[in-house]
């Protein structure tokens, strides 16, 4: 499904990333793992095109990303591509389904479409009772889940997750790698996960080890 193709990124004198060939499979769990600074949120940023490429291709679906113009490339992100960080970025003040809502309207959509669809989705990570709860009402794992929902709720195709339970504590880490695989095996999404989480780069299907800006 996604394609990397030779991608080099450097940041002035620092190469950050060093012709990094890699597929990945479609309707699995891919984890990326290494060091802290081996390249793997670069890595994640450019495959989401939150970040460019000094050289190379990513290809997703058969469309290559970088061959799009910036509007192209925005609408493609918005439409195919869901984002959860380790921090929410929740905005304060919306109530959980108004955060979840948010980018399907953004898209289009209208009010009281997202806003059902919002509902459906965070009825199924179990936070039917709190839709109307502000960020600063939730606990850190249900902010997390309000986050999950929010990526979800344009039916993206693909997944990219940067450290998404490195501010959870264990338990609430362990229920969200597994919201992950229920998610991956309910919709056949593909997920990326850059991940310091030793038991969750074993459960997933496919590992990345980046050292130094390279795979392996």
């Amino acid at each position: 499904m996604v394609e990397v193709k030779n991608i080099s990124k450097n940041y002035g004198s620092l190469q950050v990333l060093k012709d990094i060939t890699v597929d990945i499979v479609q309707s699995k769990i891919t984890t990326i793992v290494g060091a802290s600074g081996a390249g793997k949120s670069t890595l994640l940023h450019i495959i989401g095109t939150l970040d460019h490429p000094d050289t190379g291709k990513v290809i997703i679906n058969n469309c290559s990303l970088f061959d799009m113009s910036e509007r192209e490339r925005s609408l493609f992100r918005n439409r195919h591509i869901g984002f959860i960080f380790q921090f929410h970025h929740l905005l304060p003040e919306f109530t959980a389904v108004e955060n979840v809502s948010l980018p399907a309207m953004i898209a289009g959509e209208s009010k009281k479409k997202a806003q059902i669809r919002a509902i459906e989705l965070l009825d199924l990570l179990k936070l039917g009772d709190r839709i109307q709860h502000k960020p600063a009402e939730l606990s850190g794992g249900e902010q997390q889940r309000v986050a999950v929902a929010r990526a979800l709720i344009n039916q993206p195709q693909l997944i990219l997750a940067d450290e998404p339970s490195g501010n959870l504590d264990s338990e609430n880490a362990q229920k969200l790698h597994q919201i992950f695989f229920d998610l991956c095996n309910r919709f056949h999404q593909t997920f990326i996960i850059v991940t310091h989480n030793e038991e969750l780069a074993k459960l997933s299907d496919y590992s990345i080890v980046m050292r130094d800006g390279k795979i392996g």
